[in-house]
């Protein structure tokens, strides 16, 4: 961190970032200080930018699916839902029964492990180390069970025009249940040593709470729109796939603060359990892909598309002049709105919990500076 003070010497300015573990990726906040207390703090972004969307515009369609999952890297198979399903739509492609089952135990498989990590992150921000070591060694149990269909841990590319690239097999199937049984009972263990914890409960109750007003004028999606008491959730209110076929809650908090967005996504992820189990329960036999031409051309028209990442409202913007080439890729990223609210947040709060709402916020970097 950088320090540099006013003429005055009343007030001095902190560099936070853009290499500072907090903040989880090349994110530089300068902080204007009084004392121990935030005045202001604006965020300054693109450090990381990669011009996705105008690389997209350059491409097939067919040759854009890798670039997805290098934007939200923790939440990849939510990214590559997102862009098969928007190519889907538009050129009236409909993908087998067993191909959607397939996506969404995946998708929800990769929400689980995006919210590990985040978990792990959170607490290791705030001090402590423990919890992270769970976090991962449950994490581990999905990315071998992803890698085994999709030959990787991380930056997936699995899904296709029509399906997805492999079909899963019954070592999948019981390794995915096994892992249920398991992240079940690990619940109860976060439960006692984490959520219970009176010094994390010091650092989160009451700590950057964001009013139901100020989450719609940001356009905060995902689970911190949901931590704020707001019933939305695009899997439910704007359903898509096959989620309107199974039984899931959509959790919400009452105050608004660090700790509503914590229990969030840690109800979140006993909800995608439930969503893997009916899935794996009802997965129907039959082809995991459609063929389609290599080449594909869309009509001229534009759509908008949106999916459910594990940190709100993914959505593309596509328009289409009838070439085998987007015109115009416009990509709505939920990390990007959900840190817009982070100056008129942290007004009045002390540095030590800058640390604790910039975390509770689940900033992914990269979907940011798309």
């Amino acid at each position: 961190m950088e320090i540099s003070a006013d003429r005055d010497g009343n007030t001095f300015y902190l560099n936070m970032g853009p290499q500072h573990p907090s903040t989880h990726g090349v994110l530089r906040v300068i902080l204007k200080m009084n004392g121990e207390y935030i005045q202001e703090a604006e965020c300054v972004l693109g450090y990381i930018h990669r011009m996705h969307e105008k690389i997209g515009e350059s491409m097939f369609f067919s040759q854009f699916y890798a670039y997805m999952s290098r934007m939200d890297y923790l939440s990849a198979m939510a990214y590559n839902h997102g862009y098969t399903g928007l190519i889907e739509k538009m050129a009236g492609i409909e993908p087998p029964l067993r191909a959607e089952y397939i996506r969404v135990i995946t998708v929800e498989l990769n929400r689980i492990s995006s919210h590990l990590v985040w978990l792990g992150a959170y607490l290791l921000d705030l001090g402590a180390f423990t919890p992270i070591m769970y976090a991962f060694d449950d994490r581990e149990m999905i990315l071998d069970l992803l890698e085994s269909i999709t030959g990787s841990r991380l930056t997936y590319s699995y899904f296709r025009f029509g399906g997805v690239c492999k079909d899963i097999d019954e070592d999948f199937i019981r390794g995915t249940r096994a892992f249920i049984k398991k992240m079940r009972s690990r619940l109860k263990m976060y439960d006692t040593l984490v959520t219970k914890n009176v010094i994390f409960i010091g650092r989160v109750k009451d700590i950057g709470i964001i009013s139901q007003d100020m989450a719609r004028r940001y356009g905060a999606t995902g689970p911190v729109l949901r931590g704020s008491g707001i019933e939305y959730d695009i899997r439910k209110n704007e359903p898509y796939s096959v989620y309107p076929e199974f039984d899931f809650d959509i959790p919400t908090g009452s105050t608004g603060d660090a700790r509503d967005r914590y229990l969030v996504r840690v109800a979140e992820i006993e909800q995608s359990l439930r969503i893997i189990e009916q899935a794996l329960d009802r997965l129907p036999d039959g082809p995991y892909r459609t063929e389609i031409p290599p080449f594909i051309e869309l009509e001229p028209g534009d759509c908008y598309f949106p999916v459910e990442s594990a940190r709100g409202e993914f959505g593309i913007y596509l328009v289409s002049n009838g070439e085998k080439r987007p015109y115009r890729m416009k990509l709505r990223t939920p990390s990007f709105s959900n840190l817009s609210l982070f100056n008129e947040l942290t007004k009045g709060y002390m540095i030590a919990d800058a640390v604790s709402i910039l975390g509770s916020l689940d900033l992914v970097i990269p979907e940011i500076d798309r």
